[in-house]
């Protein structure tokens, strides 16, 4: 199901046929719709298709284009506004200095005050930033640091509660990192379908490669910005699959992986949908993988074993460790997958008998296994268990994070003078007996990837693999 996280369905574009455009919504797969506010008038109305259509929920607000009219008097219905059931941001506000339709110094007074106007809701913020990436970052910045109890309410993980979103983003990978790190979404539109005018990638292109589905929420814009293959018509909800299909294929996810993940994101900012229920196994890709424990004989810095333990849309924060039976049960039928790995925030080797057991079934019904660890299974088992894999894996994957001892053990917070040689013999070992090795760093903990890949290549003959950190 897709979401499209800004529509302006209250525009004139669509006064003769709502019901048709909301119709086609549905039977293109959309779930939710959310409908900003530009002004006092227009956030009326977004309230009003709000209650007339299940599917959608209102933001209200006033557009830097519109902040000249924003008296406090209607800043203060607009914050009674607030108040339905229904709306579920402030927004969209922000500033404009491409058109400057309001002056500068007007647009930024009433973006301050109706972030205020959240804060003391409660509500996230739809953020509209254009040509003016100074000043919006800096107004949010001070606004988030005087207000640290804004949506603490929400869990976290690696990243600040999220309090907004900020719409068609249209800056750089940097950029969106820095409105990341301040506890936003980004928001991508139809734009990232557009052919761009010159040989290298567009902006937005290169901001999805560089950003994880788990920031990014799906936006039309509507009736703006229409994607391709409509690019020239006007635009609305039910495109916004085109909108994920792009963006699944630059991110080389499946067009489900984007939407379980980016609808996660609107349940978390917005309070819209659900949230998942723990699993023992879950897809992404073709790849089916098994969730048998949250224990870990590591506690790395860059883990959410503890937080939230979200990957792509999926929760694997399980009640109860599975049984064998109970993970064969969710596997079915291991021959619709590319593989089958043992991959979940825990260290699968603590439990080796299921990794053995349901490893052999695999392998006995025609599927692959791979198996993901940090190398430690030998410390943790008290014996060599490669031997009691080889038939059962047909690959390991094992995280080296480091090639210097200290450091290995500060990231993973472990003795790094006991673990980093026993995790080193477990790779050659498996090298040795199994065969198809990789060794990975998580990209932004300090490792020194060049360094890393020649130790991996040439000292324990295993491939080398850099993993984004998100």
């Amino acid at each position: 199901m897709f979401i499209d996280s800004h529509a302006h369905l209250n525009s004139a574009d669509y006064k003769n046929d709502i019901n048709e455009v909301v119709k086609r919504a549905q039977d293109a797969g959309v779930e939710y719709i959310i409908n900003p506010g530009t002004d006092l008038e227009t956030s009326r109305e977004a309230i009003e298709l709000a209650e007339k259509y299940d599917l959608i929920y209102a933001a209200v607000g006033f557009h830097p284009h519109d902040a000249a009219k924003a008296s406090d008097k209607l800043l203060e219905e607009i914050e009674k506004l607030s108040h339905h059931p229904k709306v579920v941001a402030i927004g969209e506000i922000g500033l404009d200095y491409h058109y400057n339709y309001s002056p500068q110094e007007i647009q930024r007074k009433v973006f301050t005050k109706q972030i205020e106007i959240a804060q003391r809701r409660d509500l996230p913020i739809i953020v509209h930033m254009r040509e003016a990436e100074s000043d919006t970052i800096s107004i949010v910045k001070e606004e988030v640091r005087k207000a640290p109890n804004w949506r603490s309410s929400i869990p976290k993980n690696r990243y600040p509660a999220p309090k907004g979103v900020f719409h068609s983003f249209a800056g750089d990978s940097s950029l969106a990192w820095k409105v990341i790190n301040l506890g936003f979404y980004i928001s991508v539109p139809g734009v990232v379908t557009f052919k761009p005018k010159v040989p290298q990638k567009s902006k937005i292109v290169e901001v999805v490669e560089n950003v994880s589905i788990e920031h990014i929420l799906l936006e039309t814009d509507s009736p703006y910005l229409t994607p391709v293959p409509h690019r020239g018509k006007r635009n609305e909800p039910a495109y916004v699959k085109y909108v994920a299909e792009k963006v699944a294929e630059i991110q080389k996810l499946s067009v489900e992986d984007i939407c379980r993940t980016s609808n996660l994101g609107i349940y978390k900012l917005f309070g819209i949908g659900k949230f998942p229920e723990p699993t023992i196994s879950y897809k992404i890709k073709n790849s089916l993988y098994l969730n048998i424990t949250l224990r870990c004989d590591a506690d790395c810095w860059f883990c959410d074993r503890k937080g939230e333990a979200l990957v792509k849309g999926h929760n694997l924060k399980i009640k109860k460790e599975p049984t064998s039976a109970e993970v064969i049960e969710a596997i079915g039928d291991p021959k619709k997958y590319d593989e089958v790995v043992f991959c979940g925030f825990g260290e699968p080797t603590i439990r080796l008998d299921v990794v053995k057991e349901v490893g052999k079934w695999i392998k006995q019904n025609g599927g692959k296994v791979r198996l993901n660890t940090d190398g430690h299974g030998n410390v943790i088992n008290h014996r060599n268990i490669v031997p009691d894999l080889v038939g059962v894996v047909d690959s390991v994957s094992i995280s080296l994070n480091s090639t210097d001892p200290t450091q290995y053990g500060e990231m993973m917070r472990i003795d790094g003078e006991k673990y980093f040689p026993a995790m080193i013999d477990f790779a050659k070992e498996a090298v040795n007996l199994i065969g198809d090795v990789t060794m990975t760093i998580v990209d932004l903990t300090g490792g020194d990837e060049k360094k890393a890949r020649l130790f991996v290549e040439n000292k324990i003959g295993a491939k080398f693999k850099n993993r984004p950190y998100f």
